[in-house]
């Protein structure tokens, strides 16, 4: 069963582009593309909404998601969103393997 997850994160006004520069930066994208069991973490800008970036993780199990919780890299997402976002919204979603 994987399970696929939909971020919203809503920014801080005109704080989207260094948000997204500061996730690149420390690593925390790399790092979660490393774990055992990701098969997706990719970022994107909404188109209409400057202050939104959309993040989709697609993890192999629903336990792999939830060891993703448990990294330093994860905690460090914590406090870069303490500087520049004001919400945050998601959805997960599970599927069964294809095959």
């Amino acid at each position: 069963m994987k399970r696929f997850v939909e971020v919203h994160y809503t920014v801080k006004d005109g704080m989207r582009e260094s948000f997204y520069h500061a996730l690149q930066e420390s690593g925390i994208p790399a790092a979660s593309r490393a774990e055992s069991g990701n098969e997706k973490y990719e970022y994107y800008f909404h188109p209409e909404n400057e202050n939104e970036l959309l993040l989709l993780e697609i993890w192999t199990t629903p336990e792999a998601a939830e060891q993703h919780m448990q990294t330093a890299h994860f905690k460090k997402l914590g406090e870069l969103k303490q500087e520049y976002v004001t919400n945050t919204a998601f959805r997960r979603f599970e599927f069964p393997d294809e095959g």
